[in-house]
C-alpha cells in the first residue's frame, strides 16, 4: 500500500540579505554628490580665480597653488561651517525645544525612544554602552560634541583660509597685509560667516514648519500620509 503524500504547504520566500550598496545607499550617494559639487567648486573656482587676477595684471596661478590659496580654502570650509553649525544646534535644540506637529520634533505628550536610559543588556549595544562609566557618560553625547568640534574646526579653517585670501587681495592692491587678531573684528570675515548662517537657519526654519502640512509617502523626513496636521514626530 503507498504512503499518502501530505501536500506540502508553499514555502514562504525569503527576501535576499540587502547588499552594500542597498545598506548603505543614502551615504553613498550623498558623498558621491559631494565629490562631484567639490570637484565642479574646484575647477570652477580656479578659472574665477585666475580671471580675478588676470584682470587684475597678475600672472595665472597653477591648480596645485590654487588648492592651497585662501580663494578655495575660505569658499570651502565657510559652507562647511554653517553646515556644522545647523546641525550642531539642531541636534541639541531637539532635545528640549519643540514644535507641535512637526516631524522633526519630538512629542510633548509621550515619552520618546531616544530619551531613555541605555541598557548595557541590550543586543549589539554599542561599545561604550556595555564599557559604562565616564566613558557612556560621554558616549551619551558623542554626536553633538563631534559635530560641535567639526563646526569649530571649519570655523578656524575658514579664519584661516579668509585671512589669507584677503592678504593675497591686499598685496596685488599694494596694500599692507594684516594680522590674525585684526582681521578677526573685519566685517568681510563675519559677512562671510553670516550670509551662509542665515540660509541654514532658514533651511531648518521649512523643514520643521513644512513638515507639520505636507507630507512625503515614504521619506522618514515626514509624518505618515493620512496623519492629521497637529500630530507631532514621524
Amino acid at each position: 500500500m503507498k504512503p499518502v503524500q501530505l501536500s506540502s504547504s508553499k514555502t514562504k520566500k525569503r527576501k535576499p540579505k540587502p547588499t552594500f550598496l542597498k545598506k548603505n545607499g543614502l551615504t553613498l550617494v550623498f558623498t558621491l554628490l559631494f565629490l562631484i559639487s567639490l570637484v565642479g567648486q574646484f575647477f570652477s573656482g580656479f578659472q574665477e580665480h585666475n580671471n580675478e587676477l588676470a584682470d587684475n595684471g597678475q600672472p595665472h596661478i597653477t591648480m596645485s597653488k590654487y588648492l592651497t590659496s585662501g580663494h578655495f580654502i575660505q569658499a570651502t570650509f565657510e559652507n562647511w561651517e554653517s553646515e556644522f553649525l545647523q546641525m550642531t544646534l539642531f541636534v541639541v535644540l531637539t532635545i528640549f525645544l519643540y514644535q507641535k506637529g512637526s516631524s522633526e520634533s519630538k512629542s510633548m505628550e509621550e515619552s520618546e525612544e531616544v530619551d531613555r536610559e541605555p541598557s548595557p543588556k541590550r543586543k549589539g549595544a554599542p561599545w561604550p554602552v556595555r564599557k559604562g562609566g565616564s566613558v557612556l557618560s560621554v558616549y551619551k553625547h558623542s554626536l553633538s560634541i563631534v559635530l560641535g568640534l567639526l563646526f569649530l574646526l571649519s570655523f578656524i579653517a575658514h579664519f584661516y583660509g579668509s585671512l589669507k585670501n584677503f592678504n593675497e587681495e591686499c598685496l596685488i592692491h599694494g596694500q599692507p597685509a594684516v594680522n590674525a587678531s585684526s582681521y578677526l573684528t573685519n566685517s568681510k570675515f563675519w559677512f562671510e560667516s553670516f550670509q551662509n548662517w542665515q540660509s541654514e537657519f532658514l533651511s531648518v526654519v521649512a523643514i520643521v514648519a513644512c513638515s507639520i502640512f505636507f507630507r512625503q509617502k515614504g521619506s522618514p523626513q515626514s509624518k505618515p500620509v493620512d496623519a492629521p496636521n497637529s500630530e507631532t514626530g514621524e
